[in-house]
């Protein structure tokens, strides 16, 4: 087990100097551009795939990185050069997190390296797991799985929402129920493989940020999979339903369901994504606060700017605390029994709405145009409290994990 440390080693600088690099070289002059087209990024992707930063080996060494703290130094510097791009960029990576936590070895080995493609032909993949009528609310799922037996094939039917590359991925990981009569319990993950007859995409949204990256439905209508696309198969999968009902007869603990294990996988790096942001946007206005001058000196001799400013770079600071704190239990199997991973989601979430609001004021009427990045950043940010579970859920599973009540 790595000894927790704030201090990162030598690769692990060499890698954020290579990361900051591209997000300052290749992201960044493309941000605009691609915020107003509302369009995925092939280029970039592509050109991330070249250099090695868009592959399965490059997230898989930050993944397996025994410190914990690859993914999040990775996530916060391609975020610091664009959230739009660089949730193109990483977007595939969630449901690679869902076939890792859920699926078999021969599973993760198979399907993994086609979500990503080759330099040549990039692929992306997408997660599926909210719908129209259960977000949050995952227990009001009504996408189905049957099984059928005779063929050893998985029926879905249903809608999915939200989804990251819906619809324009390579192979999808959806989340169905199994099991209506066990609520969030009764779920299990599936692989859609490419060119699945029954998947469309539905409507693509129109979005007030992250423009850069596809969000859109996906619907399943009489699609059919193998057998061996359930992630874990079905002898876990029917063994993990007959402890849920026993569970839920005798009033037992509660087991977790597989959008649930795939997202409290993911929460510190999204929280590493909104650190990413904030940075950003704290960045331009401590430069502009420098050079920006009225009255005959530059703006950041008032305190009522410099002020703001050290506000803003301590909620930083603390939020990449909580984020790496979080890292590293995961990676080394500490439990999360304070609800550490929520925390960190919620507090560099929270942080990054704030920051680059506290930018946009100190540009004043600059920052609210888009000659300057920080309007792009402020929309940016909105949805950092939003996705992979709104601010108000982590606070409900902070508070949950703290009383041990099932609180409402």
């Amino acid at each position: 087990m790595a000894e927790f440390t704030m201090e990162l080693n030598d690769e692990q600088k060499e890698v954020r100097d290579w990361l900051h690099g591209f997000a300052a070289d290749v992201i960044r002059p493309a941000a605009a551009e691609w915020d107003e087209r509302e369009e995925t990024p092939w280029p970039v992707i592509q050109e991330a795939a070249k250099v090695g930063i868009y592959s399965l080996d490059f997230y898989a060494q930050q993944y397996f990185d025994a410190t914990g703290l690859g993914i999040p130094m990775a996530m916060e510097e391609l975020f610091w050069g664009d959230a739009g791009i660089a949730l193109s960029i990483v977007g595939t990576g969630l449901a690679a997190v869902g076939v890792l936590a859920n699926g078999t070895e021969e599973q993760i080995g198979t399907w993994i390296p086609q979500m990503y493609g080759d330099p040549d032909d990039v692929k992306v993949a997408a997660f599926c797991s909210s719908e129209p009528d259960a977000g949050s609310d995952v227990a009001s799922m009504r996408t189905r799985a049957v099984y059928d037996e005779a063929k050893d094939e998985w029926v879905i039917n249903g809608t999915k929402t939200w989804a990251t590359n819906g619809g324009i991925a390579n192979v999808h990981v959806v989340v169905a129920v199994v099991d209506p009569e066990l609520g969030s319990k009764g779920h299990a993950s599936f692989i859609i493989p490419p060119g699945t007859p029954g998947l469309s995409q539905g409507q693509k949204f129109k979005k007030h940020g992250i423009r850069a990256s596809h969000t859109a439905e996906v619907v399943l209508d009489g699609a059919r999979v193998p057998g061996s696309c359930l992630l874990g198969g079905k002898e876990k999968l029917d063994e993990r339903l007959a402890r849920a009902r026993e569970r839920a007869k005798s009033g037992g603990e509660r087991v977790k369901n597989a959008a649930m294990a795939t997202f409290e996988a993911s929460r510190p790096a999204v929280g590493a994504m909104a650190v990413g942001t904030a940075r950003a946007a704290y960045e331009v206005a401590l430069d502009y606060a420098r050079t920006r001058e009225q009255f005959g000196r530059p703006i950041i001799d008032n305190q009522g700017v410099a002020f703001q400013l050290a506000d803003m770079r301590t909620s930083i600071d603390a939020a990449r605390l909580l984020v790496w704190r979080a890292s590293w239990m995961a990676v080394n199997g500490k439990p999360f029994t304070a609800a550490e991973g929520s925390m960190s989601k919620l507090f560099a979430s929270e942080t990054a709405k704030k920051v680059t609001a506290q930018a946009i004021q100190i540009l004043g009427g600059n920052g609210y145009t888009r000659e300057y990045p920080v309007e792009r950043m402020h929309r940016d940010a909105a949805i950092y409290t939003i996705f992979e579970g709104t601010s108000e859920v982590q606070r409900l599973v902070i508070a949950r994990t703290l009383s041990g009540m099932p609180i409402r």
